[in-house]
């Protein structure tokens, strides 16, 4: 018997893998650069010693993980040429410059400035040193925007044409960057980072304040991340919603499957969960809100919702990845906010800092972020298929004429390098956290050797000194 390793399934599994690996890094430290900006800025307008300490602690997380970041995109790279050569040949001319404009300018950017951020204490001025954290954080954010317009284009793909060869030309590069989803995305994208990075430092946060231990700069990391639960969390709801009506426009079937809805329908119900059968083409144990989906998609209780027997079987997407995937992003979504709830009603009875229960909750949402990420990211992605350009280049014609078994070895080899190296990574940023943002035996400024800034605290005036 000859085993039959499906050479497309195997280089989407491998993409697929390597991505959600590389994700979960941009993701963070897009926030955690933005936040660190922040925190040093606190630090230089109050001269208080916490604010430096959490930098401090933080900046070698953020070193880690950008530093993970970047060997994992070198992969993805890796993988147009081996495993998606065909795709890479066909829309060069219009993706290959948009990730050259993000060379060029983010990671041009965080290499120039990164340097000073993570080595320039008490080599640099304080205002030098802020100016290239908040240079890094500009990097990461620009680095977002470069990535995501690509990958809106494929999802909505507009400025462009495809010559007699069978390649993709552009025509117009605005209407290629700012494509009609890419504003939606963009929006989406940078916000959940930013609930990613802040549920991430609450969850440390509270660690501390559970514990008992570096009380100061656990107050600082609560807090601020606190702030972002309780306005940003809503925000993002907002933005979810609008990106969900623009789906809805641009890529109707990616909503069905979502939805799991298979009949087209005036005043189309909720589904709130259910398993979606592919084979006999219904939701089975389906659990509905009358109308919901219309009025949310819509606006309108008896707006009209296409099903997914619209299309053909073999253009649909994989319903059941799409439809729960799509409910994990939302229930997180729904615990972040109500988190935020919890946070203000406690910060009004002055209990935010000194409620076991909420710390071990807020310790719980730590990973909350990046699952939200991923799923999200489950549902934009596997939601495109069988298009990889939607609904102009099918993901079984791009792939590269490689043999099965090559992807499946290259997979294998991912998978065991992979935890080696991010297993690595991820134990070392466990030990900075455990270590904490100042060793317990010192005193506030003693021992770290930082100049302070030109703005410093009434307590460090009155001490009479200038230099610590």
């Amino acid at each position: 018997m000859t085993l039959h390793l499906d050479p497309a399934m195997l280089a989407r599994l491998q993409f697929g893998f390597t991505i959600s690996f590389h994700i979960l890094f941009p993701a963070f430290t897009i926030g955690l650069a933005s936040w660190l900006a922040v925190v040093e800025w606190r630090w230089l307008k109050t001269g208080d010693e916490i604010y430096r300490d959490v930098y401090q602690m933080w900046v070698k997380i953020f070193a880690v993980t950008f530093g993970m970041g970047v060997v994992s995109g070198v992969v993805l790279s890796y993988q147009f040429g081996t495993n998606w050569s065909v795709f890479s040949d066909k829309v060069g001319n219009v993706l290959g410059p948009l990730l050259g404009f993000e060379v060029l300018t983010a990671f041009f950017l965080e290499a120039s400035f990164l340097g000073i951020m993570l080595f320039g204490w008490n080599r640099v001025s304080p205002i030098m040193h802020f100016f290239a954290t908040a240079m890094v954080a500009a990097g990461t954010l620009v680095s977002a925007f470069w990535i995501l317009a690509a990958n809106s284009w494929m999802q909505t793909p507009q400025g462009f044409l495809i010559g007699d060869d069978g390649l993709y030309y552009p025509t117009n590069w605005l209407a290629i960057i700012f494509n009609s989803s890419f504003p939606y995305r963009m929006i989406h994208m940078v916000t959940a980072t930013y609930l990613t990075t802040a549920f991430a430092v609450s969850g440390i946060g509270a660690f501390y304040l559970w514990r008992k231990k570096f009380i100061p700069q656990a107050r600082v990391m609560f807090g601020m991340a606190m702030l972002m639960a309780v306005f940003v969390a809503p925000l993002q709801l907002l933005f979810g919603d609008l990106h969900g009506q623009n789906t809805f426009k641009e890529q109707p079937v990616k909503v069905a499957a979502m939805e799991g809805l298979w009949e087209t329908q005036q005043g189309a119900p909720m589904v709130l969960f259910g398993w979606p059968d592919e084979h006999m083409e219904t939701t089975r144990f389906a659990i509905e809100i009358p109308k919901v989906s219309s009025l949310i998609l819509t606006h309108s209780l008896d707006g009209e919702v296409k099903g997914l027997k619209e299309w053909p079987k073999d253009r649909r997407p994989p319903v059941a990845s799409v439809f729960w995937s799509f409910r994990i992003m939302v229930g997180v979504g729904m615990l972040m906010i109500l988190t935020g709830v919890f946070a203000l009603l406690l910060y009004w009875k002055k209990r935010l800092f000194d409620t076991p229960w909420f710390h071990g909750w807020c310790m719980l949402m730590t990973p909350a972020g990046f699952v939200a990420v991923l799923t999200g990211w489950f549902v934009t992605e596997i939601g495109r298929q069988p298009y990889i350009v939607f609904n102009s280049l099918l993901t079984a014609e791009a792939i590269s004429p490689v043999a099965g078994i090559h992807v499946a070895l290259s997979l294998l080899a991912f998978i065991i390098i992979y935890g080696f190296v991010f297993g690595a990574g991820i134990y070392y940023i466990v030990r900075l956290v455990l270590k904490g943002p100042v060793a317990e035996t010192e005193t506030p400024y003693g021992g770290h050797g930082i100049t302070q800034p030109p703005i410093v605290s009434d307590a460090v005036k009155a001490s009479g000194g200038d230099h610590v």
